[in-house]
């Protein structure tokens, strides 16, 4: 019996995007609890996300992390997220990003290169991305 060939996905919508966009940077050095809770909280709470599914989301997770699996996919994910976005939702795509990091309250150098690659592929402008990062490590301060 042959396998049936994997399907190389060419498109997103955009809450996959911004799903995709923050399963990019937990996985780049392990998913963690406190990861997954921020990101699940995220997408129960903002307007982004009005009308997405609990299913959705699942569907997006596999998505991305699929693309992650294929060939040159941290490249495709990125082309796919940016060509998903409309300029405005690629700011949001980075907050997103910037919350997950945030999230455990210290970002190592695989987490921070990744952010770099997000901002990049984003074509984001440095002040705006600066601006973003700020915000999140101001949300994120412990007293």
């Amino acid at each position: 019996m042959l396998a049936e060939p994997l399907l190389v996905r060419t498109g997103l919508d955009p809450q996959e995007a911004l799903v995709c966009t923050m399963v990019l940077i937990a996985a780049t050095d392990g998913v963690t609890d406190r990861e997954i809770g921020v990101m699940s909280g995220l997408v129960q709470t903002l307007p982004a996300f009005a009308n997405f599914s609990s299913h959705h989301l699942e569907s997006a997770t596999d998505a991305a992390v699929a693309l992650l699996r294929e060939d040159d996919g941290l490249s495709h994910a990125g082309r796919m997220i940016y060509e998903a976005l409309e300029p405005r939702l690629r700011e949001t795509a980075y907050a997103l990003a910037c919350e997950v990091v945030a999230a455990d309250r210290f970002a190592g150098q695989a987490a921070l290169r990744m952010l770099e690659f997000v901002r990049s592929e984003l074509h984001l402008d440095p002040l705006v991305a600066a601006a973003i990062e700020r915000g999140a490590r101001a949300r994120h301060q412990q007293i």
